[in-house]
């Protein structure tokens, strides 16, 4: 078994998930893509050489990983729920014309202040995302 293969079966032991190949198979999809797929297109990557896993099993999968804080959900657009396997503090670029969308470092901006909202709000997180063109479509 490949160096980054057996990283991945011992991360998803370490959270005690059991390690299935379609919950190996999205975790190492999704660890190696910047794209923050939907799980359609995990579905359609996974599945490129004839069915293998279900819609069902994908979705059960993402949870899973969800769950033990492997992945987390990105919802940059309304009504679209993508996934990314980079868990750490991180912004979000979001081409308004291709879609693409990419990471932008937590140090590109400023600690927000949350001083400066209304009496009675507490904050416990934030999360930038950028609207945009990217250079591809300029």
């Amino acid at each position: 078994m490949s160096q980054q293969a057996d990283q991945i079966v011992q991360t998803l032991k370490a959270k005690r998930l059991r390690v299935t190949p379609q919950r190996f198979a999205v975790y190492a999809n999704l660890l190696g893509r910047q794209d923050h797929p939907t799980a359609e297109q995990l579905l359609k990557d996974l599945n490129q050489d004839g069915p293998k896993s279900s819609q069902a099993t994908i979705y059960s999968s993402l949870q899973a990983l969800r769950d033990v804080g492997l992945i987390r959900d990105v919802l940059l657009e309304e009504g679209v729920c993508r996934y990314d396997a980079n868990v750490g503090l991180h912004h979000h670029f979001r081409c308004k014309h291709c879609g693409a969308i990419e990471d932008i470092p937590w140090e590109q901006f400023q600690q927000m202040d949350a001083s400066q909202l209304r009496s009675g709000l507490q904050m416990e997180s934030y999360e930038v995302t950028v609207h945009g063109v990217c250079d591809r479509c300029q």
